[in-house]
Parts: structure tokens; C-alpha cells; sequence
């Protein structure tokens, strides 16, 4: 298993930008998809965006498509998750998340969480 740090949440007006990162833990992190979901007050957690090992693949949900980008640094361990053009249904927290196929991920099948990171977007 890997160990995961979320950062970079905070409060951005609509239209705005935010970069999130996750510090991942462990010698086999190359190895993992990896994935950013997102849970807003009172609604489940969604699936936002995934990535396979090298990097090489991405998949986004349909209401990020276009505005958020998902990206890994294998060498630095990390895993970041670009989103422009906020909006206000963007705010939840954020939590990146490590499984074995970029299939487990879009279906929750999660091997590691991280502590989420809240982001906040005004209208």
C-alpha cells in the first residue's frame, strides 16, 4: 500500500484556478493508477479524474472534462490534479486516491485515501 497527503485546496472565485497535489508514500507508487475524487456536503463521493502508471492515459467525469487535467511526476512521487475555469459546484473536498486499475478507481474500488483537501469556489 501507499500513503497519500493532499495540498493545495483553498477559496477561489468562479473562473479562478487551483492546483492540488498528492505526496504518495511508497517504493511502488510507479506502479499505481492513480485518481482524484471529490465529495460535496451531503453527496457521495464522486470519481473526478484518473491516470494510469506512466501516465500515458487519462479519464476525466463528464462536469470536469475540458477544464480540469490530471498529471504524475513518477520521480518526485506525485500526483496533481490542474483545475481552471471553478465553478461553484466544484466545492467539495478533494481526495486523491491510489488502486490497481484506472477501472478500480472509476469504480471506487480503492486500495488507498488520502485526508482530502477542501476546496471552496464563490459566485
Amino acid at each position: 500500500q501507499v500513503q497519500l497527503v493532499e495540498s493545495g485546496g483553498g477559496l477561489v472565485q468562479a473562473g479562478g484556478s487551483l492546483r492540488l497535489s498528492c505526496a504518495v508514500s511508497g517504493r511502488t507508487f510507479s506502479t499505481y493508477p492513480m485518481g482524484w475524487f471529490r465529495q460535496a456536503p451531503g453527496k457521495e463521493r464522486e470519481f473526478v479524474a484518473a491516470i494510469n502508471w506512466s501516465g500515458s492515459s487519462t479519464e476525466y467525469a463528464d462536469s470536469v472534462k475540458g477544464r480540469f487535467t490530471i498529471s504524475r511526476d513518477n520521480a518526485k512521487n506525485m500526483v496533481y490534479l490542474q483545475m481552471n475555469s471553478l465553478k461553484p459546484e466544484d466545492t467539495a473536498v478533494y481526495y486523491c486516491a491510489a488502486a490497481y486499475s484506472t477501472t478500480q478507481i472509476k469504480n471506487k474500488e480503492i486500495s488507498s485515501w488520502g485526508q482530502g483537501t477542501q476546496v471552496s469556489v464563490s459566485s
